[in-house]
């Protein structure tokens, strides 16, 4: 006896005193869990603070299925899957995996949903706190927002591109937990508080961006068009008031939409845009002195270019139209015929000017730059077709840019997306340095190009639909040929029509462009309608009066 005591003393005091801090440290590292406390993700909100992207409370729910008796198991199944919503089977295969210590059952659970599972008391079963990612508005402004993964990293759109202002910074703990899976109380706890995201303010008003969406996606569904893009724009500040798009992405859903719905078209879809093109040829003309407003053409329907016969839209006897005459008639032999006294390199270095070929500089990240061919590569041809807007590619951004240009006098300013940014501090929004500003033509010029495109929406104009009782407004159809992939060449149409009002005392630019319209495909009769009903309402939402001045007469054709 004396031998075994012995040894049992030695055992003890090799237990308790020499190695006593190793099987220590081992407990203490059983108990101890380190937890990372997830940082609340900033709000996206409309200029008017609005929130379009918000973080709320949330829930995961997990068990420890080595703490879960079989006899228990059955019944602990059947209540998680009634309380979370679950397919039983899931959980109680999950639970049945005894070799693990750690089985996820539910993510984004209501705060008061957990609760209620925790207050069945099954041993193993925990919840830890979390946050999930809302859009109030489902699809309001959906392909510019995007959305957050399963992580909560953006993965698309603003939530991207702002990803490190919105995230903020993770904290951490540790707690000591017994086999139930429990804190042990008055145990030791150390902790790092998480920092919360920043908010990101946006351009955006809420109500214009849901007018813009309704408006386009009607057209849309009417015309059984194929997509549709529309832009709101304020001319003096390059302020995006509204940036839609049809289909639009709902994010309470995104995983559901096809990966092209998920794009933001109006920044990224590049198209030829036709007739609403002129205005640069009219600019380039206008600023060399070749023509002015009252210049004669003895225009034909038709004219030839190299080995190409090109048409006006519709067959018309020769006619003796002003140079205003052409632009509001959108006659693209007249518009030839001006962009011949110019020549390829001055329309090209204008179009340069005016940003094609260029990213708009909205700092979006998926906007594109278009496709602006070098005027010592274009073809025999393209130096006619490029006059009328076709051998050129843009987006709807670029192109309500060029109309914001000829409304602000001819200064660009580039597009703004981001109002602001909340301090990490004071969380007041610090706001983004205005947008670049750059002389592109002379107001003169961008005068005299107003009051063509004002007559353009006039009686014999080709966008009298995009007339707005009270107002003056200036503004051009476009229709042009639309290529497309699928059948390697131009097949459809894109519809647009782009302007601006008051005339007089330009305040709002609005844009609408419709790709490959079914019913229908003349900008004027399709996309004209859309502008006036989104401007319409932006310009009552804004509060921005009609001028109450009366349009100067404009001669269309010689000896009116």
């Amino acid at each position: 006896m004396t031998f075994v005591l012995s040894i049992l003393a030695g055992r003890l005091v090799q237990l308790q005193g020499l190695d006593s801090k190793v099987y220590e440290a081992r407990a203490a590292q059983q108990r101890v869990q380190p937890e990372v406390l997830p940082a609340r993700r900033g709000s996206i909100t409309d200029v008017n603070g609005h929130e379009l992207a918000v973080t709320v409370e949330a829930r995961e729910v997990s068990a420890d299925p080595a703490l879960i008796s079989a006899e228990k198991r059955a019944q602990v199944a059947a209540t998680l899957a009634k309380e979370l919503g679950r397919p039983q089977e899931q959980i109680a295969a999950k639970l049945a995996m005894t070799g693990t210590r750690y089985q996820l059952i539910a993510k984004d659970v209501d705060p008061v949903v957990a609760e209620r599972v925790l207050d069945h008391e099954f041993p193993g079963v925990t919840s830890k706190p979390q946050y999930r990612r809302l859009y109030p508005g489902d699809d309001l402004a959906g392909s510019l927002i995007g959305f957050v993964g399963f992580d909560g990293d953006g993965l698309a759109g603003l939530e991207r591109k702002y990803d490190k202002v919105l995230a903020g910074r993770d904290g951490k703990q540790s707690i000591e937990i017994g086999r139930d899976g429990k804190r042990i109380p008055m145990t030791r706890d150390t902790r790092q508080a998480p920092v919360p995201g920043r908010e990101v303010r946006l351009t955006i008003d809420r109500d214009i961006q849901w007018a813009a969406q309704r408006a386009i996606a009607q057209e849309v569904a009417k015309t059984g068009a194929r997509s549709g893009s529309a832009i709101v724009m304020d001319v003096r500040t390059g302020h995006i008031l509204a940036m839609a798009n049809a289909p639009e992405l709902n994010l309470n859903a995104w995983q559901e939409a096809a990966p092209e719905d998920r794009i933001n078209r109006a920044a990224a879809e590049v198209f030829e845009p036709g007739s609403t093109n002129k205005v640069i040829t009219a600019a380039a003309a206008l600023e060399a002195g070749a023509v002015t407003p009252g210049t004669v053409f003895r225009v034909k329907d038709n004219i030839r270019c190299a080995d190409q016969v090109l048409r006006d839209a519709h067959p018309h006897e020769p006619e003796n139209l002003t140079f205003s005459g052409i632009v509001a008639t959108s006659s693209n032999v007249g518009t030839i015929m001006a962009a011949q006294k110019v020549g390829d390199e001055k329309l090209y270095n204008m179009l340069k000017a005016f940003g094609f070929g260029s990213k708009p500089g909205s700092g979006l990240e998926t906007e594109e730059a278009g496709l602006l061919p070098s005027w010592s590569q274009w073809s025999g041809s393209q130096s006619c077709t490029v006059a009328y807007g076709q051998g050129v590619s843009v987006t709807a951004l670029q192109m309500a840019s060029v109309y914001q240009t000829i409304a602000n006098g001819g200064v660009r300013v580039a597009p703004q997306i981001v109002a602001g940014v909340a301090d990490e501090e004071t969380k007041k929004i610090v706001p983004s340095p205005p947008g670049k500003r750059t002389r592109v033509i002379s107001a003169t010029t961008a005068k005299q190009i107003a009051g063509m495109l004002e007559a353009a929406v006039g009686a014999e104009g080709t966008g009298n639909l995009a007339a707005i009782e009270g107002y003056r407004v200036a503004g051009k159809t476009g229709t042009a040929m639309r290529y497309d992939e699928k059948c390697q060449g131009y097949c459809g149409y894109t519809a647009t029509f782009v302007g601006f009002t008051p005339a007089d005392a330009p305040r709002l630019v609005a844009l609408a462009v419709i790709q490959d319209p079914q019913k229908g495909h003349y900008g004027g009769q399709i996309a004209a309608p859309v502008f006036r009903d989104v401007m319409t309402f932006a310009l009552k939402s804004r509060k921005i009066p009609p001028t109450g001045t009366t349009p100067p007469p404009v001669r269309i054709r010689a000896g009116e």
